[in-house]
């Protein structure tokens, strides 16, 4: 069950700069790492955290990281007895990425019941900073009310006011259906049904006729992954916006537009956290990424990266892994790194950044096989995640 792929450990050095005592950590990176979301997280995720570590030069400052992996098959059983295991018997001080939200919520509960810390990146529930937080969980990348904040609302507000769901039949596509729906609403938009499909799924014929039947100008496709491309492709054989409808992809990642191909996808609006074109910073890590993987990072693997090097500043500023001291300098610090620039973290764990709507480019406007997307607008980071006063994170607003 549990892969020990690209170990490392940075043995302890006798470097005058280095502190007198070394301080011991052990990261664990837990995702799917054979399925729907293996191409946006999994042996990705993995190499991120490892050249985060680099990156921060743990070795001279005398902090000793050893990095393991696993599998969670996205099945919340299957990523709770891992977790159980790792801070149990393994030594884990910290989990990292789990996507699939029902997962993450599992993996939550149990970093709580330790007393460790989880650095969730992959899944997007917002539950996980509202009714579901825990004071040892911060949340790093996206969620589903940012996604809402930035697709969903652009799309309303460009005419497509009327709304029909094609769900994710698990925690992550009913919290998106929830928060996207609200925001349409907001802004004078109406829902005019939904239906949900099991995941992971392959056939999605049905369910699109029932949206189609709806006469909804826009189907949102509150899915992620393979399950947002396989629709998009289908939809695409039943001539769904040639027939006058739009699709929104609440939730699409640089993978899966490749998987599409410019031509399929054009003109699809996305909100993303992190795309590898936006700067020198972020082609310059891009490049060492791609030269290891084989394609840019996710903003999935980019939030692994920047989650892991603000860990790493915590522990070197603490002096020690005791997770509750880092955990409260964690969200003490300011975040800074070369990829989600400056941002801070919430007492609800909610790690706040600027978002970004983006476009997909037409072929012609495409200069290479990477170069998918252009952006449309910055959504702040105030603007883009739920207020802490709305989410209900009972332990965040007791003070």
């Amino acid at each position: 069950m549990i892969k020990r792929t690209a170990l490392m450990t940075v043995a302890a050095t006798a470097l005058a700069a280095a502190p007198a005592l070394a301080t011991d950590v052990k990261l664990g990176v837990l995702n799917d790492q054979s399925g729907v979301y293996a191409d946006l997280s999994g042996e990705g995720s993995v190499v991120a955290a490892r050249m985060a570590v680099e990156d921060f030069d743990a070795e001279s400052k005398g902090i000793n990281v050893e990095i393991i992996s696993a599998d969670h098959q996205n099945k919340p059983d299957i990523a709770s007895n891992i977790a159980r295991q790792w801070y149990d018997q393994d030594g884990v001080d910290v989990i990292l990425d789990v996507p699939t939200s029902s997962t993450a919520l599992a993996v939550a509960d149990v970093t709580a019941e330790f007393d460790k810390i989880f650095i969730n990146s992959g899944a997007a529930t917002s539950d996980l900073t509202r009714g579901n937080c825990q004071p040892t969980t911060i949340h790093w990348t996206y969620d589903t009310a940012s996604l809402a904040n930035g697709t969903g609302k652009a799309v309303t507000d460009a005419g497509g006011d009327t709304w029909f769901f094609l769900t994710a039949d698990y925690a992550f596509g009913h919290a998106l259906e929830r928060d996207t729906t609200a925001v349409v609403e907001a802004n004078g938009g109406e829902v005019l049904g939904s239906v949900a499909h099991p995941f992971p799924g392959t056939d999605f014929s049905s369910f699109l006729l029932q949206a189609q039947a709806s006469g909804a100008k826009v189907i949102g496709l509150a899915n992620a992954g393979a399950d947002t491309v396989n629709s998009i492709k289908q939809a695409a054989e039943f001539g769904i916006v040639q027939a006058g409808q739009k699709l929104a992809g609440l939730l699409l990642f640089i993978n899966n537009v490749h998987s599409l191909g410019a031509e399929t996808a054009q003109g699809l609006q996305m909100t993303t956290a992190f795309y590898w074109d936006m700067n020198d910073e972020t082609r310059e890590f891009s490049e060492r990424f791609q030269a290891e993987i084989g394609a840019p990072p996710s903003m999935v693997q980019a939030g692994v990266y920047a989650g892991t090097l603000h860990y790493l500043k915590a522990v070197e500023a603490v002096g020690s892994n005791d997770s509750s001291a880092i955990v409260a300098k964690m969200k003490e610090m300011e975040t800074d790194d070369p990829l989600f620039g400056k941002g801070y973290i919430r007492k609800d764990g909610r790690v706040i950044h600027d978002m970004y709507l983006m476009e997909v480019k037409s072929p012609d406007e495409s200069t290479g096989e990477w170069d998918l997307l252009k952006q449309v607008s910055t959504i702040s980071g105030e603007d883009a995640f739920l207020p802490m006063e709305e989410g209900g994170c009972e332990f965040a607003l007791a003070d």
